[in-house]
């Protein structure tokens, strides 16, 4: 798995790829992650890669030629599944939509950035717009980030016990069951019997109803789907 990704503030994202299951992952081949300066590709003495918006209005947008370079760069040195633009407008992220991306091999996710990219960069690149929630970033550095580590983690190898990730909330459409670890007594507050007794059978049903429970209280939408 190879996800490129474009931003004109690159330095938002060196520390987030940097550690932890990103890091392991990266190191042991699993995962390569490229991060992308769109400055790097302005023909502008001063590297500038945005302009005003034509007909006026507040904010500054994300010009389509340094976007248009970085993005045709790319595509000169392998295919990519997918151009994913980070954009509050675009299909909001679900753990389906995780799972279908963590089988491609090449992914490009573009940042939009003050008051996003020249719409000729979505007609004529984009190949997918994803939002990760009904609000506004600053840019979209942080929900790359979010959308990488979503689909890196999904990918074999990953993580030490790749059944981990099937048991994760959303995985189907239930959120996930508490879970407990030691000591077995917190002031007052013990660990549930069933998860000592040792009886697997016994143990999955708790979880299963535990999940179905916790989902009907806190995200009853779900159990609709």
């Amino acid at each position: 798995m190879r996800i490129d990704i474009i931003t004109c503030v690159p330095r938002l994202l060196d520390s987030f790829f940097a550690h932890s299951i990103l890091k392991r992952a990266q190191d042991k081949g699993h995962a390569e992650v490229h991060i992308h300066d769109i400055r790097d590709y302005s023909t502008d003495k001063h590297k500038s890669v945005d302009d005003y918006a034509f007909g006026g209005g507040a904010g500054m947008v994300l010009q389509i030629e340094p976007i248009a370079r970085c993005i045709r760069n790319l595509q000169n040195e392998r295919t990519y599944d997918e151009v994913i633009y980070l954009t509050p407008d675009g299909e909001r992220l679900q753990q389906g939509i995780v799972n279908r991306l963590s089988l491609n091999q090449n992914l490009i996710l573009l940042c939009g950035h003050y008051k996003g990219v020249d719409q000729r960069v979505r007609d004529l690149f984009v190949t997918k717009e994803i939002s990760i929630g009904d609000y506004v970033l600053s840019g979209g550095e942080l929900a790359a980030a979010v959308l990488a580590d979503a689909i890196i983690r999904l990918v074999p190898g990953v993580l030490n016990d790749e059944t981990s990730a099937l048991t994760d909330s959303f995985q189907d459409n239930l959120l996930a069951p508490p879970v407990y670890t030691r000591p077995y007594e917190f002031e007052g507050h013990k660990v549930p019997d069933i998860l000592l007794s040792g009886h697997e059978a016994r143990i999955e049903d708790w979880r299963y109803q535990q999940s179905v429970e916790r989902t009907r209280e806190r995200r009853p939408d779900l159990l609709n789907e």
